[in-house]
């Protein structure tokens, strides 16, 4: 490598392991712990590449970037940084970075994508701005665990080459899940294409797919649904892709894992498409989300000309206590319609009902039936969590974690049942009383007197 290098970062450790495999590849290396610094050499004229922290001392690395472009424009700054979430990746493509690791990263990783950028200095590689070219897509909104850890999860894989399976239900968003993994990549100037069955049916299907995607990102929709024909000749595709292989994305809505069981998936095609198996919570799942999503509906709204509108705080309650089997979609069209139909600038909880009393009755998908046992229910559970994370191992203490879900739920019962008295209750579950107090203080269960429902 050829080139002078601008690192910024707090951490003594990394300035001087990056300051070192530089300066041995060839570079040139000016290293600081201070963004003030960093941007006096910016406006100096040194550097040819900058790779620069988020989170520093004087400052927030994002938020230089603006400021960098204007003054060295074409300048490739690769952004690296401990909150590796997709919201970061995010801001950061937005800030018009030319590269974005989470950290920890891989170092020869770190040096390839140096040196690629020393070598396209002059080329100058943006990705676009997700809410410009794609308005009527699902927002990647959402503070709750569930959303924090899919996020976490797509920022680890979406650099790396391993096929991707992103399950859920209709409604989730898995198919802007897949195209934030392409944007935010490698390969995010290269075609992102979509294939359905129809575009599998004939013989030379797979072969023009791959003409299309010219070693882009190529996402296989709704996976479970083709015959066992299609998936056959989805395998030979992703074993011979020819010189320019597209990485390989899928999406599905039913269960894998049950449908390969029933022999309605073959073995071989789901063992090569799950590489990282990404779990798009239902909605139901982060109803803490539902009031964000609504803001965001209703700010789409108004900026596409619609009045202004916002929920009460009843109607606001209402949504999340409903079910939203159509999920995220569904709750989209719902706003969507109280924006059109609602009379004053606050939407009130009987136009809430009003609307959610029209909507289809939808099953959720993999409902469980009246006869499932509570240990096939934690199971599934237990599976689905586990999915989320993908290759990775959940947080350490999931013992305990789970048993203070199921704790919580069936001492508060329970209290119910006895009318909140805990000398019937404690004998109802067959503990000590004094166990069950030092519990309710535990889980932090409210218990009050009420009539017995038995």
């Amino acid at each position: 490598m050829d080139g002078t290098v601008l690192v910024a970062d707090d951490d003594r450790t990394i300035r001087t392991v990056l300051t070192q495999a530089l300066t041995r590849a060839g570079c040139k290396v000016h290293a600081t712990s201070s963004l003030t610094t960093l941007m006096r050499w910016v406006s100096e004229g040194k550097g040819d590449v900058v790779i620069s922290d988020v989170m520093m001392p004087d400052g927030n690395g994002l938020e230089m970037l603006p400021k960098i472009s204007e003054d060295r424009p074409g300048l490739p700054v690769i952004v690296i940084s401990a909150q590796n979430t997709i919201m970061t990746a995010i801001q950061a493509a937005e800030a018009e970075a030319y590269d974005y690791l989470p950290k920890p990263f891989d170092l020869p990783d770190l040096m390839k994508r140096t040196a690629r950028a020393l070598e396209t200095r002059q080329q100058s590689r943006r990705a676009p701005a997700p809410g410009n070219e794609r308005p009527d897509d699902l927002p990647l909104v959402g503070r709750t665990a569930v959303m924090q850890a899919l996020y976490r999860i797509v920022a680890r894989v979406m650099n790396t080459d391993l096929p991707v399976l992103v399950w859920g239900e209709s409604g989730t968003g898995k198919s802007l899940i897949a195209r934030a993994i392409h944007d935010f990549s490698d390969r995010r100037s290269l075609p992102f294409v979509t294939a359905t069955g129809a575009d599998l049916q004939e013989l030379e299907g797979p072969a023009r797919l791959l003409a299309r995607v010219k070693g882009g990102t190529l996402l296989i929709d709704e996976i479970g649904d083709l015959s066992e024909e299609l998936q056959a000749r989805v395998v030979r595709m992703m074993d011979t892709p020819g010189d320019y292989a597209p990485r390989f994305l899928a999406t599905s809505q039913s269960d894998l894992n049950t449908a390969m069981e029933k022999g309605e998936m073959r073995k071989d095609l789901y063992y090569r498409l799950s590489g990282a198996t990404l779990m798009v919570p239902a909605l139901r799942e982060r109803v803490d989300d539902i009031p964000l999503l609504a803001e965001h509906f209703l700010a789409r709204a108004e900026a596409a000309g619609a009045a202004p509108r916002s929920l009460s705080t009843e109607a606001a309650e209402i949504f999340r206590n409903y079910s939203w089997p159509g999920n995220v979609r569904q709750l989209e069209n719902a706003i969507r319609r109280l924006g059109l139909t609602s009379r004053a600038a606050e939407i009130t909880a009987s136009e809430v009902e009003q609307v959610l009393g029209a909507q289809p009755d939808l099953e959720p998908m993999r409902a469980a039936g009246n006869t499932e046992k509570l240990g096939a229910s934690v199971e599934r559970h237990l599976r689905r969590y586990f999915d989320l994370h993908g290759n990775m191992l959940p947080p350490a203490g999931l013992y305990a974690r789970i048993l203070r879900e199921v704790e919580a739920p069936m001492i508060g019962i329970a209290l119910e049942a006895t009318g909140g008295n805990q000398a019937k209750c404690a004998d109802l579950l067959g503990i000590n009383r004094n166990t069950l107090r030092k519990k309710i203080t535990d889980l932090d269960i409210e218990v009050t007197r009420r009539r017995k429902l038995m």
